[in-house]
């Protein structure tokens, strides 16, 4: 295929294409695209900057840590030196959002324009596919013999129809596709786990299996777009999932950490122990297998309830024997399975191979959380169903051996830690670190408010102050206001508080699901929307219905985390330093940065924490992570900003 020249090298020959280096030519088709874009080709330096390091990284064979405020546009700053680099790029993005932008909106658009073909993939993990076994099972023996889900409790029949309506004509199998959003124990149904699928060669559906057909779609594609825990999936199983690649280039960066200890780890909790048995119970004639399995189940549940929220440093006498039992029970299940002869119905053997692989991880995962070596930690969480979660502590070993030291990484994001490169072992190779600000004017569009006057957020009186500064500032804004808390219990709180006293529509995180209330928010102009830590990041408001994001205090990480707490123990002295305060500083600057979404936006970023302007130990660094707005205060300032924009827009 013929290459098409950016216009403004139309003069020039191919030979004198070819010499130029990747960032020379990535810089001129950034130009070229951009000018097809629907504002024209607007100018962003930090866009331009940040496609030259990333050229040179591939390049050179080096890493790269770009910071990229709102609106620099970097998704074409790393996709276009990618793509014209000719090496094959996976991306991974820790947002189904950005996810989606890059699939349906950057790369097709990069296709059409780019003038250099290739073809892009996005690959998902196993349980976001229908599967095909499964839905045979269902065929086989009537619906609800082949729902292995808690014998069918809360399935959805509408759903489940609607199902198996839409995987009669869908070509992919992807639940993004379906018109209707079912259930978690729906999907469960008729989707199945890494922990659970024997993989290709032993399914009888390998051969028209959803999830490999799409693995062999991005075999073939220049640019594979996955979601970083299903990357860090492939990272900690030495590159199982995807195929051999020269970039990897991980957007939304500073979740990466995170991400990758719990990729390395496992959960453990009654449910599984439960779903063993309802796939087994219709191939495995051994009713007191089936009841042992759930009375476990049950029991391991009861044995996790009392270390709710604990980190566990050893497992004490009533869990110990929960989970013996559980691993002596998943192994009977597993001698049971291997007695079924290798002549059965093909949905036999389906399920067979299914619970065999279950069965195996949740003994796997039983020996390592009796056993415990260092490096890891073991905590429970979870509400109505505890979960014993084991992670890994340290993952700068796994990041060293298996992506630094194999590939060029390009690491980005609006923000990043300072000490993320230390943290993650990307220090020990040659790296690049870069700040390439935004094209906003921040302090032109809007006001950092903090207000100094509040009481300290450990004392009495703190929360009916908080209360009270919302009222006022939501007041001044006339609506139009995103406040964000550290808690559920104190965005309740304010809800309370609020309900009766607001002549704006208040809505709140659990009223609806997230989209749905984002969506709701910005269409009513007016609006108030409370909500908790899962809308500090990855929320997208720009325009006229919001102009203030409120903050009830600084987002501080709890002192008993479990994770936390043994990084800080690893740590030592510098814990505050290298642990807390670097998560906080992103955490705010995450919040602060939902604000100015949009070179037309304008408000006000107050946060009701007085330690912001207080304390001398800390202060400067959580300023200095936050965008560069002109800062009081000042209430009054505050509210005589708010007053200006509302009129402006009423």
């Amino acid at each position: 295929m013929p290459i098409n020249y950016p216009a403004h090298h139309c003069q020039m020959c191919a030979l004198e294409w070819r010499l130029m280096g990747l960032a020379d030519r990535a810089t001129s088709a950034l130009v070229a695209v951009a000018e097809q874009l629907p504002n024209g080709g607007e100018d962003r330096p930090g866009q331009r900057e940040m496609t030259i390091a990333v050229a040179d990284a591939i390049t050179d064979g080096k890493h790269l840590i770009a910071e990229a405020g709102t609106g620099t546009g970097k998704s074409l700053a790393y996709l276009v030196p990618a793509i014209l680099s000719g090496k094959r790029t996976v991306i991974s993005t820790a947002t189904k959002a950005l996810q989606d932008q890059l699939a349906n909106k950057d790369l097709p658009f990069l296709q059409e324009h780019l003038d250099v073909p290739f073809e892009f993939a996005v690959l998902k993990g196993r349980s976001n596919y229908v599967c095909r076994q499964r839905l045979a099972e269902l065929e086989a023996d009537g619906e609800q013999l082949g729902l292995d889900v808690e014998d069918g409790a809360n399935v959805d029949a509408d759903d489940l129809d609607e199902i198996l309506k839409w995987v009669k004509k869908t070509k992919t199998g992807d639940r993004a596709e379906l018109k209707v959003e079912p259930s978690g124990r729906t999907w469960a149904a008729v989707s199945v786990g890494p922990t659970e699928c024997p993989g290709q060669k032993r399914c009888p559906m390998g051969g028209t299996c959803f999830a490999e057909i799409a693995r062999e779609q991005a075999k073939e594609a220049e640019v594979v777009v996955v979601n970083t825990y299903l990357y860090a999936l492939d990272l900690v199983s030495d590159g199982a999932i995807l195929e051999e690649h020269d970039v990897a280039i991980i957007d939304e960066a500073h979740q990466i950490e995170d991400i990758v200890a719990g990729a390395a780890g496992f959960e453990l909790t009654g449910g599984r122990l439960r779903n063993l048995a309802n796939t087994i119970k219709a191939i495995v004639a051994d009713d007191a297998l089936i009841s042992d399995l759930h009375d476990i189940a049950e029991q391991l549940a009861i044995d996790l309830e009392p270390h709710m929220g604990d980190r566990l440093d050893e497992v004490d006498a009533d869990l110990d024997r929960s989970l013996n039992r559980a691993r002596d029970r998943a192994n009977r299940a597993l001698e049971a399975l291997r007695k079924i002869p290798k002549e059965s119905k093909p949905e036999v053997i389906g399920r067979k191979e299914r619970a065999s692989n279950a069965a195996t991880h949740v003994i796997a995962d039983i020996d390592i959380a009796l056993d415990l070596v260092e490096g890891q930690v073991a905590w429970v969480e979870g509400q109505r169903n505890p979960a014993l979660k084991v992670a890994s502590i340290d993952v700068s070993g796994v990041l060293t051996e298996q992506l630094f030291a194999e590939r060029a990484a390009i690491l980005t994001s609006a923000t990043i830690p300072p000490n993320l490169a230390g943290r993650l072992g990307m220090d020990a190779f040659p790296f690049e670190q870069i700040d390439v600000g935004s094209p906003f004017d921040f302090e032109e569009a809007g006001m950092l408010y903090c207000a100094a006057h509040m009481p300290d957020p450990r004392s009495d009186d703190y929360r009916d102050a908080v209360h009270n500064e919302i009222e006022a500032l939501v007041m001044a804004a006339g609506g139009r206001t995103l406040a964000l808390f550290t808690s559920w219990r104190s965005m309740n709180l304010a809800k309370d508080y609020l309900l009766d006293r607001l002549p704006y529509q208040l809505l709140a995180q659990g009223d609806l699901p997230k989209q749905a209330l984002v969506d709701e928010f910005t269409d009513d102009e007016e609006s108030v929307l409370l909500a908790t830590m899962s809308f500090w990041q990855g929320v997208d408001i720009p325009g006229p219905s919001l102009s203030c994001v409120v903050i009830d205090r600084l987002p501080f990480p709890r002192p008993d985390d479990p994770l936390l707490s043994a990084r800080r123990d690893v740590v030592g002295a510098a814990a505050f330093r290298e642990i807390d305060l670097p998560r906080a500083s992103m955490l705010l600057a995450q919040g602060a940065g939902r604000l100015i979404r949009s070179k037309d936006d304008r408000g006000v970023v107050a946060i009701l924490d007085s330690r912001l302007a207080t304390s001398k130990s800390y202060r400067w660094d959580l300023i200095k992570a936050l965008p560069p707005l002109r800062r009081t205060k000042n209430r009054d300032d505050a509210i005589t900003f708010l007053n200006t924009i509302r009129d402006g827009q009423d």
